[in-house]
């Protein structure tokens, strides 16, 4: 069995230790010492990384008896070698998990949700309940947890004997058998093998940054230590930046897109109201029973589709209008009655490394290449707009 420092001291960084083994495997070398501080991956928590004498480690898992530590070169069974952990991933993982306990513990306190998974990722630690959690809530146990945070309080962790595990009321995602390792911190109890800070001071911030309905429960997404203050910086930045575009202080922000969304939808409105009076005008133009190809400088997406069905539904005719839009030309291809242009939209693409379709009476998208004129002579000369249509040699546009 190797001696676990890190469950004697969680601070250690550098030890000394002897090489039991090392057997070539895929991917490097499995090394297993007498004694490490090498943490491997388990209970949500990523194994520690750093050097055994001239080896780097890549990996660290255990079987629950013997931590095996995969590294990039060989080490000789038998000698001494210096182990060295990266320390800075290291003291990340204990702040994201003293910051997790305190949070989770929080949440059960207040409202009965269970932690029933927890990952340390990246960028963020990824937390899910047992039960849906509103935001004010949310809100409530986060600031409980970051009171825990400032009051600076130890962090116990210990294994008690049968009878004192049996009296203790604890967290817990499964019903554990044998030795139980405890952690006390900020008022919470919880069953983990990680590693954690000695204070909850030492978490410095504990900051959810985002939120959803996950299965039966949430999803949550947080920060502790070095990665919230990193966080909330990014956001107050990215803040502080829409609100000079918007011309309103970091507070007022909600209301300032409110306004610039309303006076989009106004704008929206009249736009809606100028393309169905252009729609009318083209419309009013157009020769009846005429397959028509027209450009419609000025006019979005939605104005071709308007144009085009106004000329259709007045000249009985399928019509494609044209204007910028994508990489090149945006297109609307409307049919006559009973047609189906999908053939038409088909042939477009394919000729013009376009993108797009829709249904028997209306297609739409974009073409890459193509100028108008060569657009409109293609779709009159092959006379793909004609479906349903007499042959007359008549264009519009």
């Amino acid at each position: 069995m190797t001696e676990k420092l890190y469950e004697v001291d969680s601070y250690v960084q550098n030890f000394t230790a002897q090489v039991v083994s090392c057997t070539p495997v895929p991917g490097g070398f499995a090394v297993v010492l007498d004694r490490t501080a090498f943490f491997p991956e388990g209970g949500g928590q990523p194994c520690d990384t750093g050097r055994l004498g001239g080896a780097r480690v890549l990996a660290v898992h255990t079987d629950g008896e013997t931590i095996t530590h995969t590294t990039d070169t060989p080490l000789t069974a038998g000698e001494t070698v210096d182990g060295c952990l990266d320390w800075p991933a290291r003291l990340d993982a204990m702040q994201q998990h003293t910051g997790e306990h305190i949070l989770s513990g929080a949440l059960h306190r207040l409202f009965g949700a269970e932690n029933v998974g927890f990952h340390i990722g990246s960028p963020y630690v990824r937390m899910d309940t047992s039960i849906p959690l509103t935001q004010e809530q949310l809100a409530q146990a986060e600031a409980e947890a970051n009171a825990a945070v400032r009051a600076d309080t130890p962090v116990h962790c210990w294994v008690p004997d049968p009878e004192t595990l049996a009296r203790t009321d604890y967290r817990s995602k499964k019903e554990l058998t044998g030795d139980v390792r405890l952690v006390e911190a900020g008022g919470d109890c919880c069953a983990c093998c990680g590693t954690h800070l000695a204070r909850t001071g030492e978490v410095g911030l504990i900051k959810i940054i985002s939120f959803a309905h996950y299965k039966s429960g949430m999803r949550l997404a947080v920060a502790c230590g070095q990665r919230a203050y990193d966080a909330v910086a990014g956001i107050w930045a990215d803040t502080e930046a829409a609100g000079r575009l918007l011309s309103s202080p970091v507070g007022s922000l909600t209301p300032a897109l409110e306004r610039l969304q309303n006076g989009e939808a106004a704008l929206k409105a009249r736009l809606a109201a100028l393309q169905n009076t252009l729609a009318a005008a083209c419309a009013e133009a157009a020769a009846p029973g005429a397959p028509a190809v027209l450009w419609v400088d000025g006019a979005d997406g939605d104005g071709l589709r308007r144009v085009a069905m106004a000329i259709t539904a007045k000249t009985n005719a399928p019509c494609c209008t044209l204007g910028p839009g994508g990489q090149g030309l945006a297109y609307a291809l409307a049919a006559a009655p009973g047609g189906d242009v999908r053939e038409t939209c088909k042939a477009l693409n394919t000729a013009y490394q376009g993108r797009g379709g829709g249904k028997p009476g209306f297609c739409q998208g974009s073409l890459a290449e193509g100028s108008f004129e060569q657009v409109k002579a293609f779709l009159l000369k092959s006379l793909l707009l004609r479906e349903k249509v007499a042959e007359a040699p008549t264009e519009a546009g």
